[in-house]
């Protein structure tokens, strides 16, 4: 009996193939991927901000596709501040500190403002607005800003990798798509967060989008916690990202509270819609931060579970914050009355430039060679050698000494 034991167990490991005939591989699941070229790498955690395999430059196609929009939009606002204001690309930085456009290019081009929202609630200038840069400099940091974090999404969570078929190829378009809709959605959270603080000077809510993918990565980071290695200088980056944006939002034209509506929604979003970093394996003491122990089948199922679980609560709260905007923006609340000291989130007052959003009226006098403004807010006078003004020039003038 025992030896008859032995040889039907012995039947039923060996699998006779015909004479030529190789084994086929197994298909990959979207859900189990394959990094052939770390197969001789020791299984470990996965540094956050370094790939554990070569990548190539399509891997990246949203992000590429971002910039180049982003470009072709500033060089427009560019164009038509030269044809507003002849023979001029950039304001001075004593205009514009961020030496950008005047404040009149801005409003023509997109920008929002208290004036404008009175006017209609919910306009074409929310769309427009998250696509706009308040100057040279807020350009050149956004979009290396941009570049870095949306890089590191876009390859953990998006392309294909390793073993080439169709599902993976839909799956993980699927899931770049996604952050596509991460960074168009946080960028338009943005501005209806904007809309409710926003004064009676020009701002753009192009930043946005980026802390929108911070907060995506930062939700990224917390769910697949036990996935990564250097966790603390993941951290360190990302707040010091976030600092500095935070930071150049405290100059005039940048909204500040677009920067905090968008990291909300981003962070919101990134753990209802993305789930893990593509990695080769992983074992169950390495699975995330929401991983149960224990039996590895009934820990998958509990885990499936959860995650459904948190999906409908932060879909629930992100649709009741949504909600919650869309109906203050159509109010037309504006929560400036509410909050006297919200002004200085947006802009810091300094000797270089004004946040001043107060009624600008000047005494204008003029002869054949000059023009001499006179601020009746502070008495501020100033000369310019030159005397044919548009009228929207003549504001811009005005609101610069007031």
């Amino acid at each position: 009996m025992e030896g008859e034991s032995l040889c039907n167990t012995l039947h039923t490991k060996i699998e006779i193939k015909p004479p030529g005939q190789e084994p086929t591989p197994p298909s990959p699941s979207p859900s189990v991927l394959y990094n052939h070229e770390s197969d001789n790498q020791v299984e470990g955690k996965l540094p956050f901000f370094k790939s554990r395999y070569r990548q190539r430059a399509s891997d990246t196609w949203l992000i590429s596709l971002l910039v180049i929009l982003h470009l072709m939009i500033f060089i427009t606002t560019t164009l038509v501040n030269y044809f507003s204001i002849p023979s001029v690309f950039f304001q001075p930085l004593s205009e514009n500190p961020l030496l950008g456009p005047s404040a009149s290019t801005l409003d023509k081009v997109g920008a929002l403002r208290r004036a404008f929202l009175a006017q209609n609630p919910l306009n074409w200038r929310f769309f427009l607005c998250p696509w706009l840069h308040a100057g040279l400099i807020h350009f050149a940091f956004n979009i290396s800003c941009t570049i870095f974090i949306g890089i590191h999404l876009e390859r953990d969570y998006g392309p294909c990798k390793g073993t080439i078929c169709l599902e993976l190829i839909v799956f993980h378009f699927c899931l770049t798509v996604r952050i596509g809709v991460i960074y168009l959605l946080s960028a338009f959270s943005g501005s209806l967060i904007c809309s409710l603080f926003v004064r009676n000077n020009p701002v753009v809510t192009s930043s946005g989008a980026l802390f929108g993918l911070l907060g995506t990565m930062l939700s990224g980071l917390i769910r697949n916690w036990k996935v990564y290695s250097s966790k603390c200088a993941a951290l360190a980056a990302l707040f010091t990202v976030m600092v500095l944006n935070f930071l150049l939002g405290l100059l005039p034209y940048i909204d500040n509270f677009a920067n905090i509506g968008a990291f909300i929604s981003g962070l919101l979003l990134g753990f209802v819609l993305l789930l893990t970093p593509q990695v080769r394996q992983m074992s169950k003491s390495k699975a995330g931060l929401f991983e149960y122990g224990g039996n590895r089948a009934k820990s998958t199922v509990k885990l499936k579970q959860k995650l459904e679980v948190d999906r409908l609560i932060l879909r629930s709260i992100s649709l009741v914050l949504l909600s919650g905007c869309l109906v203050a923006v159509f109010l037309g609340i504006d929560a400036n009355q509410y909050c006297g000291w919200c002004r200085f989130v947006d802009c810091i007052p300094y000797k270089r430039w004004s946040c001043n959003d107060g009624p600008k009226t000047c005494e204008i006098m003029k002869n054949k060679l000059e023009m001499t403004l006179t601020c009746l807010y502070n008495g501020n006078t100033r000369v310019f050698p030159f005397t044919n003004v548009s009228q929207d020039r003549m504001n811009d003038l005005c609101a610069m000494i007031c």
